[in-house]
Formats: structure tokens, sequence, C-alpha cells
């Protein structure tokens, strides 16, 4: 007889306190300690200044969870965790709780899921809002997770026939996917487009990346800044999801009428199958917009390429950019 139980349910329930624990684990940098250590509790605790108790029963429930490995009364790190949960890593990620678990964050969800459910949307983050400052939060939190895929759309772009020379980014926020750019292509320009508050950040990389000559900012909305015209290359970086298709068309429709005759456009996003449900990462980030905008989605490869001919493209091809699980959609022109 099949083993039912009620388990699926408990830890959807108790989802919560996953979130409290991972939280805990990189404000007191465990995971940095473990591997630098014997992994045990006691030595842990007191490296960290913690309870022993305390770390003796997080440290079981992040083992519990698939984060730590446990033999006899001493801790290790799983590999992903070793990888992209150690402050020395260079795949570090632990930032990107600031924002995922932010207050703005799990109240927009907890509060009242009802609302968003019957209303097929929610008022969100303000998305559309001026220099709302969680976008800052998000500018500085996310950068670990989107730099891979970032490198990757640099290499395959920098090894284009003719590289683009000039490049529009919307909505640039940290700004890291048009910095890796100009990295990649020594004579690129860069102009980012996106609020003051979120700019500020992506400049403040720019610089730090070496290409501050090569980067522009113009601060406004996308909706009503002059975009400019005859781009190489216009980005569309994990934004086209916030909005409806009807309006994604609008801007796809914009960004072609910005880009030169033989330009481009590219845009990163999490792009389910056919079923939308699977992969499980993607297929899931349907549920974050439909909590954290009116009427964003995941949009699967068949409708990223009815929006694009729509727009005036030929097509749209998507491309995933493992190990992270987003992908590139290109839009293609004749």
């Amino acid at each position: 007889m099949t083993n039912i139980n009620p388990d699926l349910f408990l830890s959807a329930v108790l989802g919560y306190q996953k979130t409290a624990a991972i939280k805990a684990a990189l404000a007191l940098d465990i995971f940095t300690a473990i591997s630098r250590g014997s992994g045990d509790a006691r030595d842990l605790a007191r490296e960290i200044g913690a309870s022993s108790r305390g770390i003796r029963i997080l440290c079981d429930y992040l083992t519990i969870q698939g984060f730590l490995e446990k033999h006899g009364e001493h801790y290790g790190l799983a590999e992903s965790t070793k990888l992209f949960l150690t402050t020395p890593s260079p795949a570090w990620m632990g930032s990107v709780v600031d924002f995922l678990a932010s207050p703005e964050m799990t109240s927009l969800w907890l509060d009242d899921p009802v609302s968003y459910v019957r209303n097929g949307g929610s008022v969100g983050l303000a998305n559309l809002a001026p220099d709302n400052p969680v976008w800052v939060k998000f500018a500085k939190a996310m950068v670990p997770l989107v730099s891979p895929a970032a490198r990757v759309i640099a290499s395959d772009v920098s090894a284009w026939p003719v590289p683009p020379r000039k490049v529009l980014d919307i909505a640039a926020g940290h700004g890291i996917f048009g910095i890796s750019l100009a990295q990649a292509i020594p004579q690129a320009q860069v102009t980012a487009i996106d609020w003051q508050g979120v700019l500020a950040v992506a400049e403040e990389n720019a610089a730090q990346a070496g290409v501050s000559e090569r980067y522009r900012a113009i601060a406004g909305s996308a909706f009503d800044v002059d975009w400019g015209r005859d781009f190489d290359l216009v980005l569309l970086t994990n934004f086209l999801h916030h909005f409806d298709e009807q309006t994604c068309v609008g801007l796809l429709a914009r960004a072609k009428n910005s880009l030169t005759p033989s330009g481009r456009a590219l845009a990163v996003e999490l792009v389910p199958n056919d079923d939308r449900v699977t992969p499980p990462f993607a297929a899931s980030f349907a549920f974050i917009m439909l909590g954290s905008t009116p009427r964003g989605d995941a949009y699967t490869a068949r409708q990223f390429d009815a929006m694009a001919r729509k727009a005036g493209f030929t097509a749209a091809v998507v491309k995933e950019l493992p190990p992270s699980p987003l992908s590139l959609v290109a839009f293609e022109r004749a």
C-alpha cells in the first residue's frame, strides 16, 4: 500500500521556517565557519558567538533540509552549499536573501494570498512607481544570481561576426548584463535606462568593472524615456515577465524600432515548458509574478515567439543558460 501522509502539506505550511533558518545561517555565516573548522557544534558556537544549543538545532535542521551533512557530532557542507553559500566562493549568492526574503517580499505573499489569486494579480512591488526603494535593494542583492548568465551571454555576443558597438540596456537594474558585455567587447558603448536610485547601483558596478567611461545612464521609466535609435543590440533582461502579453509586444516593438537594420534584441527570462509545470523553478516563477505584479507571468517559448512576430520580429529563439535557471530569448529578424 502506498505510504500516504501529510508531509507535503505540513512542509508547505511551515515553509516560512525554512526561510528563517537560511536567513539565520547566512547572517551568522555558519556555512563559511563549517568550511574552515571541525564542524563541531560547540566549536562553531564559540567561533560565531552563539548558543551551542541554538547552533546544534539549526545545523540539524539545515541537515534535514539538505544544506549540511552530519557525521556523528560533526557537520559538513553539501557540495552546492559549499559552492553557493560560503563567502569566499566566487559563486557565493547569499546576498540574494536580502531581496527574496525581505519583509517587503514575505508580506506580499503571506498577508493576503487570496486577494491576488482572486484578482489574477497583485498591486505588487510598485513596479511601475518611480524610484521605489525596493528595486535598489533588488539591484544590490541579485548580482550573484545573474552574473554567471551574464558572462555566458557576453561570451556568446562577443563571438558574433560583428560584435555590437552600441548597446541599449532597458530596465538595467544592477547593470551586470550590459557591464559584462562592455568588459567582453572593448569597443562597446552601453546606455542604461532605469530609475535614478537603481542606476546609481549600476554606475557603481560599472566603475568597479572598469567600464564607466563607456557606460551612460538615463534616468526614468522605460515607458516614458526616449530610447533613442540605431542601437546594435537592445537588452531586455528580467523585464518582460512583469507585464501582460500586449505590453510585452509593445516593448518589443519599441526595441525593434531602436535597432539598426541589422541590430538584435535579447531578453533573459525564466521560461517554463508548454506544460507550465516543468522545469520546477522556471514554472514556479509564474506564481511569483502572480503575487508581485498586476499582470506579469512566466512565458513559454511559444508565447515569446508569438509576441516576437506581433512586434515585427520573425521569431523568438530560446536557449538555456546552465547552470543558471535563466534562459536567453533571442528575437530574430529577417
